[in-house]
């Protein structure tokens, strides 16, 4: 894989996490998205960069020292445990992170300063806004710069965040450059399927759904994902 930083977001540029999650389905990779709570601050902002990951115990001196290891296209992913009692971003933390060349942040829990952020354009994903910052400090985890958790799942340097209006999805860095490629087949067999149901012939027609249903009575076992295989539909993955 082309380990350049600005590569996965080059790469991403044309795809949709969509298209990269069945991607990961056809591949045998874990699809690992952050839950659908995880929303972007501005709708259609865009990021894809490997994993800077932070662990929030109450400071913001954390975020400080990830973005002093990062690495411009960095994506600092923030673990303040999904909490939403509190923010633990805010635009100064935004700002840094845009100013040292990140791609953006994934928020596991809330930020702050809204206007502000959309001011700044940085990609932000999070669970939502509200006005009060930490108002405790606790012991810093150990590991606060080496994983982050979000939603079931735990993340670090050797993955890429992916996101858009759909969300956010975790891919292993090894295996990109693969999936990239899936995705992009997958994307150009749904756009021409699309062309033609604009042309007339229904999405039925094309993937042979007649016959699929008469195959399915010969053979109950039959799944409708094993027929779009055989006849290369890509609708479900």
């Amino acid at each position: 894989m082309d380990i350049r930083h600005d590569a996965p977001a080059a790469r991403f540029a044309a795809l949709t996490t969509a298209h990269v999650a069945d991607a990961c389905l056809r591949a045998g990779v874990p699809v690992r998205c952050a839950p659908a709570a995880v929303v972007p601050v501005l709708p259609g902002r865009r990021l894809a960069g490997r994993v800077r990951p932070a662990r929030h115990a109450g400071s913001v001196d954390v975020f400080l020292e990830a973005i002093e290891q990062a690495t411009d296209g960095d994506v600092l992913v923030v673990d303040d445990a999904g909490r939403t009692d509190r923010a633990c971003v805010g635009d100064l933390v935004v700002l840094e992170a845009r100013a040292a060349g990140l791609a953006g942040l994934v928020v596991w829990g809330a930020h702050r300063d809204t206007a502000d952020l959309v001011a700044v354009g940085l990609p932000v994903f999070s669970l939502g806004a509200t006005p009060s910052g930490p108002l405790e400090l606790d012991p810093r985890p150990a590991g606060a710069l080496e994983h982050a958790r979000v939603g079931p799942f735990t993340v670090g340097p050797q993955d890429l965040a992916l996101a858009d209006d759909d969300g956010v999805l975790f891919v292993p860095a090894d295996r990109a450059g693969e999936l990239f490629g899936l995705a992009e087949s997958i994307r150009d067999t749904e756009r021409r399927q699309a062309d033609r149901i604009r042309a007339g012939e229904s999405l039925r027609a094309q993937v042979g759904f007649g016959a699929y249903l008469a195959a399915r009575e010969a053979d109950p076992a039959l799944t409708f994902r094993a027929h779009l295989r055989a006849v290369g539909g890509a609708i479900e993955e």
